[in-house]
């Protein structure tokens, strides 16, 4: 065999690295339901979306059935790069957790593996189940063929996009690994960052556009769509509707790129920055990654004394108070130990704080039209709430099980702490450490509800009323419901409570914090999803009830609450209904913190009673 054939094969198909990690996650049935559940939720998509659009007809024309097959390959493509971006974090976590302890880069870095063996063999090893995942649908994208509407070069253009989408993740994944800046504790930043980028990134394209800031008149791409894989999508497969431009007519070549092949952009760019990201894992691989360029100072600097920390690495550390609960305390002190964990909560309750306070001016002086603040205030809180309850997730689910991991609980164990007193601390430490992220968007909302109430405080027209359509006949309503900031603590309080609880259940019963962390994840994403869109459709089909079953969930409840004509609908139709409807949906808000706070109650007592059992059945698990 050729030497230049044979150092091919052993980057890619031959890597040992690689071999490993294909066996080791073939062998495992994790990897099996996660598969089969892929599938089986893109085979009910299909049949459910051919059912729609096919109708109760016993006779279809060619054309309904061409429509048919476009809705459904366009419903089973956005689920496929929906489900991509959220399963390639999960299979490329493992890359972060594991290389970034260093007693496993000091086995790897003894092995006569080249730099550039060990990066592409992490990344192809792990980008594998990604990749099979991917192509494991293509049957089914094969069928849509036969209802014709579908082109061939769209399938296999959604397609290029979902790779690129998983190749740029398992690419950053592995960056940060080989940096070894970072450890087991960054997976789910990593996670909330790669979800928090999508969710951005949308938002911004939907606002420029309400701007007049697409490429074709005023409602074509923008240049977030070639930086998002959803958007790179739409554009694909909705050309009328979210246009491109035209050949030729931009200026400059970075332009042309972003508003005239947005698609190509993203893949070509994706790859690019994927491969100088694994460019640079190459060269500092086999120097301790960036981790030896950081170097350390002596005494102890500003910005740790102005926190009250000690020095990096230090011995003895400023006294602090302890509670009356000490696992409550160790459980909040804990995640404000570092400098930049404290750094960047408070730079969070900061930047949202200043956002939205931005958003409020700019409507007081008229920068932003009533249906624009709207958006972008919803918008705010909802991405603030989502990365807290995925924040309050990751540290519940790990909160336990680490503990097993180093140790530290076997010690626990021997102090008179009982089972109540241990799993109440960890609540309420949780619950200490996130209060001041609920506080922010809580806040925005309490003080968007006084601006309202106030009338705008003195803005020209006042701020009161907006004209709105909700049914056959135009009312008025308030730009948001003032009471907000009031009702909205009522729901989301508890409801994080309930997060944080799921994740501590997850966390006694799992082995690892990796396992802990995706169960609870799923867990709440799926009675979240459930009651949230349960939620949003009664706001508007049970009459009078519909205002009580909103505000069930926290998603819903805010979207009554700053959007109600679009939430609430043909509800909201005289001022009676309105009065009725509101106090229907503060009577659901304490109805929904008492069923949150049941929950959390009932989870609480039956993990007390399970304690003991669930910890010696883990007992010696590291």
């Amino acid at each position: 065999m050729p030497v230049f054939l044979r150092w091919l094969l052993a980057l890619g198909p031959v890597n040992p690295i690689a071999v490993r990690l294909v066996q080791n996650g073939s062998r495992r049935l994790k990897h099996l339901y996660v598969r089969a559940a892929y599938l089986g939720v893109l085979i009910v998509v299909l049949l459910w979306a051919l059912l729609i659009k096919g109708g109760t007809g016993s006779v279809m024309s060619y054309r309904d059935l061409a429509a048919a097959g476009a809705f459904s390959f366009t419903a089973i493509a956005y689920l496929q790069i929906g489900l991509i971006c959220i399963l390639a974090p999960v299979f490329m976590a493992s890359a972060i957790a594991q290389e970034s302890s260093p007693r496993t880069w000091e086995v790897l870095l003894t092995t006569p593996l080249s730099g550039v063996q060990i990066v592409l063999g992490n990344l192809l090893g792990r980008l594998f189940f990604v990749l099979a995942l991917l192509f494991a649908s293509l049957p089914l994208f094969a069928l849509t063929q036969y209802f014709g509407g579908v082109p061939g070069p769209s399938i296999m253009a959604s397609y290029l996009i979902a790779a690129c989408a998983a190749l740029l993740v398992g690419s950053t994944a592995i960056s940060l690994s080989v940096s070894r800046l970072v450890g087991k504790r960054a997976v789910f930043t990593f996670y909330i960052s790669v979800i928090s980028y999508l969710a951005v990134t949308i938002a911004l394209d939907r606002w420029i556009i309400s701007r007049g800031g697409g490429a074709l008149n005023g409602s074509g791409v923008t240049w977030c769509t070639a930086a998002n894989p959803f958007l790179a999508l739409y554009a694909l497969l909705n050309p009328s509707t979210y246009p491109r431009a035209a050949p030729g007519t931009m200026d400059g070549v970075v332009a042309r790129w972003l508003y005239e092949t947005p698609v190509t952009t993203w893949c070509v760019g994706s790859a690019v920055l994927s491969v100088l990201m694994m460019l640079g894992s190459t060269l500092t691989v086999r120097t301790g990654g960036l981790q030896s360029l950081a170097g350390e100072s002596a005494g102890v600097p500003w910005y740790r004394r102005m926190f009250g920390l000690g020095a990096s690495g230090a011995e003895h550390r400023p006294p602090r108070a302890v509670w009356h609960n000490p696992i409550a305390w160790r459980e909040a002190a804990a995640r404000n130990s570092t400098f930049f964990r404290i750094l960047l909560r408070w730079a969070f309750i900061a930047a949202g704080a200043i956002f939205g306070l931005a958003l409020l001016v700019m409507y007081h002086v008229g920068d932003l039209n009533t249906d624009e603040f709207r958006f972008a205030l919803l918008a705010t809180v909802w991405g603030m709430l989502i990365v807290t309850s995925l924040v309050a997730m990751n540290m519940a689910a790990t909160a336990i099980s680490r503990e097993r991991e180093d140790g530290t609980l076997d010690l626990l164990l021997t102090t008179p702490i009982t089972p109540s007193q241990y799993l109440t601390g960890k609540l309420r430490g949780l619950i200490a450490y996130i209060l001041p992220l609920i506080a922010v968007p809580c806040g925005l909302l309490a003080i968007a509800g006084l601006y309202v109430l106030f009338d705008g405080i003195g803005r020209d027209g006042g701020v009161m009323e907006t004209t709105t359509r909700v049914g056959p006949t135009p009312v008025t309503l308030p730009v948001l419901f003032p009471e907000a900031g009031l009702l909205a603590p009522i729901v989301i309080i508890p409801f994080m409570a309930f997060c944080c609880m799921v994740g501590l259940q997850w966390s006694l019963r799992s082995k690892g914090t990796i396992g802990s962390v995706v169960a609870t994840v799923a867990v709440v994403g799926v009675i979240s999803g459930v009651v949230g869109m349960c939620a949003w459709k009664s706001a508007t089909a049970f009459g009078q009830l519909g205002p009580f079953m909103a505000a069930l969930s926290p998603a819903s409840l805010v979207y009554a609450l700053v959007s109600p004509g679009e939430a609430l609908g043909t509800v909201l139709q005289t001022d009676t209904s309105q009065a009725s409807a509101r106090i229907a949906m503060g009577v659901g808000a304490l109805a929904a913190g008492g069923i949150y706070c049941g929950a959390v109650w009932g989870i609480h007592s039956n993990m007390v009673r399970t304690f003991d059992m669930t910890v010696r059945r883990l007992a010696g698990n590291r």
